[in-house]
């Protein structure tokens, strides 16, 4: 039985009381997903994290049977390979935005008002070089740069700069060794004195006074995070015997795939924003069939809306998503999963631990009592809880 896994990015939420005191998802009209409910099996998911955030690039792993603790492959990684540059041993890859601070040091926004411009800041950035060790920096799309440390007694053991909204109006974090070593210590140190340079740069850049002339957040300050060294993975292929391919919009989901050795398929307006185009990537899923046997199909924008707060917009988001699945309940023979990689919650603007709902079909699959699509009902299907390291060899006692 070949599989169509479909991942709804950030699907999972907590009750709003201007939803009712019901989640995005259970406030939505799913008729498709309800369906595949019915006559599948459901339960929740328990999302995967080492630290008190789940991020995107640790559940997918999880999800696909990786795990983090062993391939300790972190945001920067991707962000760098997604710009086009190449990592080698010994380097750490980071992931950047271009944020706002105060003259008191204090953060004020994560994303410098979603900047779009940066290609002037990464010019009087590239290059540097600190204790011997070369900062190399290139866009990866609006506030976002991909950065490489390249030097020696390198360690990718370091905290996050970034303060993932829980610090904004305190002072911008400093980073820190996070094992005792030498290495550690000492790139936490370049690091901190290179972004204390790229600070004082940044301030008084051009393009940052006239942004403050037309009262736009200057971008006067990079916060890092997911430092990353370079790790080789085994191949889906090799690890489960399944050809498989990923259908997504955005870089990182696209990067995740390409790193298990999944091959890339395009879709025409696929971009995961709110009007990604969701027909073509289901036609692209039902089409790779016949020459593949695992489909990783991605949808971004629920995660989006949600960390905007956009609990009205993820809900309606949901509902378009739900109408391009229909042509799905036909298909025979076929085993189609749908479920997240984390909850991102509304109220928090930002990922969240609450577990995840999923569903499993297929027209040989004999169903549950599970009647609808939602956090609430699918606690109650036949699944129960599984731990997100797990999934994959349940859905192989299935793909018989």
């Amino acid at each position: 039985m070949k599989i169509i896994f479909i991942i709804i990015d950030g699907l999972g939420d907590e009750p709003i009381p201007a939803l009712g005191n019901k989640t995005p998802l259970e406030s939505a009209k799913t008729l498709n997903l309800d369906n595949l409910a019915k006559k599948g099996i459901c339960g929740l998911v328990l999302p995967n994290f080492l630290t008190t955030i789940p991020t995107s690039e640790e559940t997918h792993f999880s999800l696909f049977g990786y795990n983090p603790k062993i391939y300790p492959i972190k945001r920067g990684f991707f962000t760098v390979t997604g710009t086009g540059m190449k990592m080698k041993k010994g380097n750490v890859a980071l992931r950047g935005n271009f944020g706002t601070i105060d003259k008191k040091m204090k953060m004020i926004d994560r994303r410098a008002g979603r900047i779009k411009e940066t290609q002037p800041l990464i010019d009087s950035l590239n290059g540097i070089v600190i204790n011997g060790v070369k900062f190399l920096l290139k866009a990866a799309g609006g506030h976002r740069v991909g950065i490489i440390m390249w030097g020696r007694n390198l360690s990718s053991e370091i905290s996050d700069g970034d303060p993932h909204y829980s610090k904004l109006g305190k002072k911008a974090q400093k980073i820190k060794p996070l094992r005792k070593t030498s290495e550690a210590a000492f790139t936490a140190k370049t690091l901190n004195k290179f972004l204390e340079k790229a600070h004082q740069i940044l301030k008084n850049h051009p393009l940052n006074k006239k942004r403050e002339k037309r009262g736009l957040s200057p971008a006067n300050y990079i916060l890092t995070r997911g430092a990353s060294s370079l790790i080789k993975l085994p191949s889906f292929k090799k690890k489960y015997g399944l050809r498989a391919c990923c259908i997504a919009g955005k870089v990182l989901y696209k990067q995740i795939g390409e790193t298990l050795g999944m091959k890339l398929i395009k879709v025409k307006g696929a971009d995961g924003s709110v009007k990604t185009n969701l027909k073509g990537k289901i036609q692209a899923a039902k089409k790779a069939l016949k020459k593949y046997n695992f489909i990783f199909l991605h949808v971004k924008a629920t995660d989006s809306l949600a960390e905007d707060g956009n609990f009205k917009g993820k809900k309606e988001f949901i509902e378009k998503i739900d109408k391009n699945l229909k042509s799905l309940s036909n298909l025979k023979n076929i085993l189609i999963v749908v479920t997240a990689d984390h909850s991102t919650c509304c109220s928090l603007k930002r990922h969240c631990t609450e577990p995840l709902p999923i569903l499993i079909y297929s027209d040989k699959i004999k169903a549950d009592i599970v009647k609808e699509f939602s956090e609430k009902a699918c606690k109650k299907g036949k699944l129960g809880r599984i731990k997100q390291l797990d999934l994959m060899q349940k859905l192989l006692l299935y793909n018989k």
